[in-house]
């Protein structure tokens, strides 16, 4: 049975403070570097802060200590690219890092959308999750958005069309349902990509009112969220491997890959398989071969004995 959910609302909400977010980032990357680690004499001086202090961070970058104290106070007012890029280095940011600072200081104007108006899945999109048979695959969108999936997601992840449409979303399923915890071995490494992911959509869309509610309804619920958000940590992850302990097949090893959409790069597809001839692979035919008891087991309810 394919899932093709109904469009998500977008709810009226405020805006993240573009500014607190550039000044905080900016702190955050400084007071993880030391000395040392880039070739500053340290005097043994007691430091009130971690990391670099502004002066040495600007010697680094060669600009005025004024100038990059404006930046860190969150004024990043007609930076050129060639400052940011210098700071960059200096920082020894990730092309992540480096590509979330520039959205943060240099925003781009998006056209504002109405308000009612919801993330789209081609219908190609839907038609090739649903000839994918035997792999778990979903469209995900902004905000960690769950957008379509098909029947092997369900057996893997759960019914996620028995949930309202604005729960259908990887940042509540992971911080505020207590089977996810269960069903990813590797629980805080799940957490910690889908808070990098979401300072990524914040960096780029910080005026978003639903990214807006989402932050500060998962700030107020979870304290394992709060504490991740405050990292100002991003990073872009496209593949690798998840761990999952599922309540009928038990463990799995599966590898993903994420596909953004040419059209849309808003949008991914992302796919989950198992190497050929392993206990994971089999573990997948057989909820393949289960169905709807599968799918049941993947939301926390009990299935029939196969």
């Amino acid at each position: 049975m394919d899932e093709h959910p109904e469009s998500v609302p977008e709810p009226v909400g405020g805006a993240l403070d573009r500014r607190a977010e550039l000044s905080e980032f900016l702190r955050t990357r400084r007071a993880r570097l030391q000395p040392e680690e880039v070739g500053l004499p340290d005097f043994g001086r007691r430091r009130r802060v971690p990391g670099l202090r502004r002066e040495e961070l600007a010697q680094l970058a060669g600009v005025s200590v004024a100038y990059y104290t404006r930046l860190e106070q969150g004024n990043g007012r007609n930076v050129s690219a060639e400052v940011l890029d210098s700071i960059a280095r200096a920082l020894r940011l990730t092309d992540a890092e480096h590509a979330h600072l520039t959205h943060l200081a240099k925003p781009k104007q998006h056209k504002k959308k109405p308000a009612a108006r919801a993330q789209q899945v081609r219908g190609a999109l839907r038609t090739l999750l649903d000839s994918m048979d035997g792999v778990p695959a979903y469209a995900v969108g902004r905000r960690s958005d769950i957008l379509a999936w098909n029947r092997m997601a369900a057996a893997l992840f759960g019914d996620w069309g028995e949930l309202p449409p604005a729960e259908r979303n990887w940042a509540r399923l992971v911080f505020l349902r207590p089977e996810y915890r269960d069903l990813f071995v590797d629980w805080e490494q799940k957490a910690i990509d889908i808070v990098c992911a979401l300072r990524m959509d914040a960096g780029c869309h910080p005026d978003d009112p639903r990214l807006s509610a989402l932050v500060g309804e998962l700030s107020v619920k979870s304290e394992e969220f709060r504490r991740l958000w405050a990292t100002h940590d991003v990073k872009e992850k496209s593949y690798g491997i998840k761990r999952l302990r599922h309540p009928l097949v038990g463990d799995l090893d599966l590898n993903f890959e994420s596909f953004s959409m040419i059209g849309d790069q808003e949008q991914s597809l992302v796919t989950y398989h198992a190497e050929p001839g392993s206990p994971s692979a089999e573990a997948l035919r057989l909820l393949a071969s289960w169905g709807a008891d599968a799918t049941r087991a993947g939301t926390g309810r009990s299935a029939p004995s196969a």
